[in-house]
């Protein structure tokens, strides 16, 4: 049975009945009485002890503890926090021939956002240049997704460059950032690993192994997925990319190490954010596997509900779309139309309610995960 820990207006009152029964005729609880006054005085220096010992049980344990304590937890299993990263990609401007964009020049894209160039760059023939660019890291550590940015959004060069039109798009996204890994987060992880047997590369071990990648929150892992000895891990990046509903920006393959007779890939190569994960896997991986890290494929359901009041209809579509969050996987899964009933109970206000389509249970087609559609109100 776990311990109740004493209110302070519970301490409070039992130090002044402790006061009151042994000075007979003392009256403890006068606003302004000596013997009060030094009642509350010892009843708060004891609450905050009982805090200090409440804080002390959360770190003496794994599943509780927190910041630098569960660090530590998480060490003894080989699982550290992953950090802040930040994106690279390229972006395209037009030029003179033959001029250059030096290393290191900024280039600033339209929310203020900062990036520098690795290297230097010189326009060609077809007066274009094109050159790849890393995101202006956190100097505290703490943040990189903002990096992330897609194909198409519009750059400025930050100083005028001879020759060069300071005004450029994004040819290939920017890829890679995640903000430092939260506590949540991290003791997910360090309690998956806990559990695991440690027996090698194992289909569980694989998807802690991509959980450890900067910005990846979630994997699957389908053994001989494409054959005999082949290993498809599927991943989502759902606080990195939200702007893409959580799923990888890259393309679908395996590591760019992963080569075969006469040096040439096994496979095709992936990019973006699965070849991130593929290259990490690699050296993990079992000599006998080939491991293609792939992006599930996003599977709108289209909901039609009856009698949610207009206020609170953004709040119920939330806790759908949470609820195909946690109940939807790439490994042919079925979302229970009782979860999304009880979703949607548990909104704050919502009385009465119908959902009318669908009207059983949603099968997800394997490869894809399930996505909230087009919602009508009727």
């Amino acid at each position: 049975m776990p311990f109740a820990r004493p209110t302070l207006a519970d301490l409070r009152g039992q130090v002044a009945q402790d006061i009151a029964a042994a000075l007979p005729g003392a009256d403890s609880l006068l606003r302004f009485s000596n013997l009060g006054v030094t009642g509350d005085i010892l009843a708060n220096l004891t609450y905050l002890h009982y805090g200090y010992l409440d804080w002390i049980s959360k770190q003496a344990v794994p599943w509780t503890a927190t910041d630098e304590y569960l660090e530590g937890w998480a060490a003894l299993r080989g699982v550290t926090r992953k950090p802040a990263t930040t994106a690279r990609g390229a972006v395209r401007f037009h030029g003179t021939p033959g001029k250059t964009i030096s290393a290191g020049s900024a280039i600033v894209r339209g929310d203020g956002v900062v990036y520098t160039t690795d290297d230097a760059a010189q326009v060609g023939a077809d007066n274009t240049v094109t050159v790849q660019a890393t995101a202006l890291a956190d100097a505290a550590g703490l943040t990189g997704a903002i990096g992330n940015t897609a194909v198409g959004v519009a750059m400025t060069l930050a100083h005028a460059t001879d020759g060069v039109q300071s005004n450029g798009v994004v040819v290939v996204p920017f890829t890679g950032g995640a903000d430092l890994e939260n506590n949540d987060a991290l003791r997910a992880r360090m309690l998956a690993a806990y559990s695991q047997d440690g027996t090698g590369a194992t289909a569980s071990n694989y998807a802690v192994w991509a959980l450890e990648v900067p910005g990846c929150t979630r994997a699957w892992v389908v053994p001989h997925g494409y054959g005999a000895g082949s290993v498809v891990v599927y991943v989502m990046y759902d606080e990195a990319n939200a702007a893409t509903g959580g799923f990888p920006v890259g393309t679908d393959g395996v590591s760019r190490f992963e080569a075969g007779p006469g040096g040439l890939p096994r496979a095709p190569v992936a990019t973006g954010d699965q070849g991130t994960v593929a290259d990490y896997l690699y050296p993990r991986e079992s000599p006998t596997a080939l491991v293609f890290v792939v992006s599930p494929l996003a599977q709108p359901i289209a909901f039609t509900l009856a009698g949610v009041p207009l206020a609170l209809q953004d709040a119920v579509s939330a806790a759908i779309a949470a609820t195909l969050r946690s109940e939807g996987s790439p490994i042919s899964s079925v979302v229970a139309l009782s979860d999304i009933w009880r979703a949607i109970a548990r909104v704050p206000g919502v009385r009465d309610f119908l959902i009318l389509s669908p009207s059983a249970d949603i099968p997800v087609s394997a490869g894809h995960l399930p996505v909230l559609g087009v919602v009508t109100w009727a």
